[in-house]
């Protein structure tokens, strides 16, 4: 599963969820109807993977196959199911996508803004078939031999932060990390420092991978492969923590950029980029709410220290 759908920002038109050609399946029920934490109780909550309260929790069917939505083929609208925000359809009223040979329901489509980009099928109308090989698994050398996978959702790196933010805490159990300088410093320094006291004995948080190594560190930033989910796995005594393959590869290797100044020309049809694009207006900080989503999902957070957290969390 993506970890970007552990948030979406606020009035925003996203882009597709998944790349063309992918999919991925839902195991958390999704969609109406909506029932409140406190109907549901810690007890079923917790038979669902969720350990603290999440506020108002979907009930709609678990299992959902979700695709991109230039993908689907032989569906059609339902008229009356195209609630939405503004800009595009929520699914919020259930399923609103129909086969266009039978008439039945199959799932919905997702496009409103503040919603990722996608199509979720309903389990039971999903029959898998034989089809052409699929992509090859790429091994942690060709997935980072030139740089790392294309980061598609650039303008979202505070979800995978926000995530692995609340993977390093559970990690850290409590006690005080000492963030590297440079991109992990950059990424999750401020934030851990509000969040874990300070002092002796801290643990060192750093990037560990292919074509880094492993560095002399208690807790390492790892990728997780985007093909498998699997982690990259130190070989040391190192706890390795999970970072979304494309951020880990921007932190890793960053962009290089040279003050020196070019010789020569421009070249024909180039225009220089003058004035330069304006500094962001905030510094950067990892998603509060993937972040809360994470820890939710954690058995650990019914510890009294961890669901504090959870509770401060903006």
């Amino acid at each position: 599963m993506p970890v970007h759908l552990s948030d979406a920002h606020w009035e925003t038109l996203h882009p597709p969820l998944l790349e063309a050609g992918t999919y991925a399946v839902d195991p958390e029920p999704c969609g109406p109807p909506w029932r409140p934490w406190e109907e549901i109780g810690a007890r079923e909550a917790a038979a669902r993977g969720i350990f603290a309260p999440s506020g108002n929790l979907a009930d709609g069917p678990a299992g959902t196959v979700l695709l991109a939505p230039g993908d689907m083929r032989g569906t059609g609208l339902i008229a009356e199911r195209t609630e939405g925000y503004c800009r595009g359809i929520n699914g919020s009223g259930g399923p609103n996508l129909a086969c266009l040979g039978c008439g039945l329901p199959v799932g919905s489509r997702i496009d409103d803004c503040g919603h990722w980009q996608v199509v979720r099928l309903l389990e039971r109308a999903v029959v898998r078939l034989p089809s052409p090989p699929e992509r090859p698994v790429l091994s942690w050398a060709e997935l980072f031999a030139d740089g790392g996978p294309e980061h598609r959702l650039s303008g979202f790196h505070d979800i995978p932060a926000g995530v692995a933010l609340a993977h390093v805490v559970v990690a850290a159990g409590g006690g005080p990390v000492e963030v590297a300088p440079g991109p992990v410093g950059e990424l999750l320094g401020p934030s851990l420092a509000a969040l874990l006291p300070s002092g002796a004995g801290a643990m060192r948080l750093d990037l560990a991978g292919p074509g880094l190594g492993e560095p002399a560190a208690e807790l390492v930033l790892v990728p997780v492969h985007p093909q498998t989910g699997e982690m990259w796995r130190p070989s040391g005594g190192a706890v390795a923590v999970p970072l979304e393959a494309a951020l880990w590869a921007e932190s890793a290797f960053p962009p290089h950029r040279t003050r020196l100044p070019a010789v020569g020309g421009l070249p024909t049809g180039v225009e220089r980029d003058d004035p330069l694009p304006p500094h962001p207006p905030t510094r950067f900080r990892p998603s509060g709410k993937a972040f809360r989503h994470t820890l939710a999902r954690t058995p650990a957070v019914r510890e009294p220290w961890l669901r504090k957290i959870h509770d401060l969390m903006p």
